[in-house]
């Protein structure tokens, strides 16, 4: 199964597969590959971090905005997946980090088999609120660094509130990795969407397609435009390729 992990900058997509890593790979053979733009950053990290096999995570270099290489032409990412395989022989878990983008970036199915989506509390209460298909409709909404909660005046209780409510129910996990109960919670639901693939019983659901966007730090008067495979537009300034992480 591939499990896509997507979300803004920051929200801390490297720590919880580390956590993950850490959690399950005395039971279930992993994989991991870590999008970025320009640098193999987060592989290196999570190399570093002793949590795998080093040979076990692959970098892609993206070299454009982070949602053209896990929705528009997922071709980079399904080759590593491949040579993954075609290194260690069949995997139970294939773990796909995108680069950190904005609110409307979400996997392709061609690529994942279920994906989650990360906020953080850091980030603000009330970015649960502002919706997007990630929020909305990905497999899991996890709300990351609870613990920082009563540091950054966010009530995170209610944050998990609005998550499932803007999810109409759907499943959310409040997560610190420093709280054990909460990591069960996330791997238990790792476990039992790869116990409904395996049977037969998951199917990938699409939480597209992505909605028209511009970012927030750009000046979009003098914007470039860029079409997606699904036909809707992205606006950006400067060069057609980014320089940074979108907002």
């Amino acid at each position: 199964m591939r499990l896509g992990v997507a979300g803004p900058v920051g929200t801390g997509k490297s720590s919880l597969i580390a956590t993950l890593c850490r959690a399950l790979s005395g039971e279930l053979r992993l994989g991991v590959i870590t999008n970025d733009i320009y640098t193999d950053e987060d592989a290196r990290y999570l190399k570093s971090a002793g949590v795998l096999d080093p040979e076990r995570i692959r970098p892609v270099e993206t070299g454009a905005c982070p949602h053209t290489a896990i929705r528009d032409d997922v071709t980079a990412n399904l080759l590593a997946a491949e040579d993954l395989e075609a290194d260690f022989g069949s995997l139970d878990l294939v773990i796909i980090e995108s680069g950190g983008d904005n609110l409307t970036a979400t996997f392709s199915p061609a690529l994942v088999d279920a994906q989650l989506f990360v906020l953080d509390v850091a980030g603000g209460g009330d970015v649960v609120r502002k919706g997007g298909p990630g929020i909305a409709r990905a497999d899991l909404l996890v709300i990351n660094k609870t613990d920082l909660g009563p540091y950054v005046g966010v009530d995170v209780e209610r944050m998990a509130r609005e998550g499932r409510e803007a999810r109409q129910g759907g499943s959310v996990v409040a997560l610190s990795r420093h709280d054990e109960e909460s990591i069960r919670m996330l791997t238990g639901w790792v476990r039992d969407t790869l116990a409904r693939y395996r049977a037969g019983d998951h199917t990938p659901v699409d939480p597209g397609p992505m909605a028209p966007h511009t970012h927030a730090d750009r000046d979009a008067e003098s914007g470039h435009t860029h079409t997606h495979a699904d036909s809707a537009t992205h606006t950006h300034d400067r060069a057609p390729l980014h320089a940074g992480p979108s907002a």
